[in-house]
């Protein structure tokens, strides 16, 4: 199996995300958990993207690769804007973010439990990032 989407860099366009990795995950054995927490980390990543890498430019886009292997999904996320490598991403003190108040800085550390791997690389302008999720019978 193997699905992908191109969307705009626009939040409003990760109702669109959401429906396609509903419709996607729906084909698979998976549980509702499991269903909603990859829904939540791949639109964590491509929210962050949309916000941060191309500042909501409705003129740029993200490519979104959905790949069926044995035992494992892997979620490709590409986009030619500024990029971010994840796994260089430091934790924020969680006390200091709550004794702040403030909202976000908390998607990543979402991801990073969700996923099992994740994968980033740069090459030629497009920088691609891949989540990768195991399922073990």
């Amino acid at each position: 199996m193997n699905h992908q989407l191109k969307i705009s860099c626009q939040t409003t366009a990760l109702s669109e995300l959401r429906v396609f990795l509903k419709k996607t995950l729906a084909k698979l054995q998976l549980t509702d958990i499991d269903q909603l927490q990859i829904t939540l980390a791949v639109e964590e990543v491509c929210a962050n993207l949309i916000i941060h890498s191309h500042q909501c430019n409705a003129l740029d886009y993200i490519q979104l690769k959905v790949k069926q292997h044995p035992g494992k999904l892997i979620f490709e996320i590409s986009d030619k804007g500024k990029a971010f490598n994840m796994l260089d991403y430091e934790v924020p003190d969680l006390d200091k973010v709550k004794g702040e108040k403030r909202k976000g800085g908390l998607g990543i550390i979402l991801v990073k439990k969700i996923m099992d791997e994740i994968e980033f690389e740069s090459s030629k302008g497009t920088n691609t990032c891949r989540l990768i999720k195991w399922f073990h019978s």
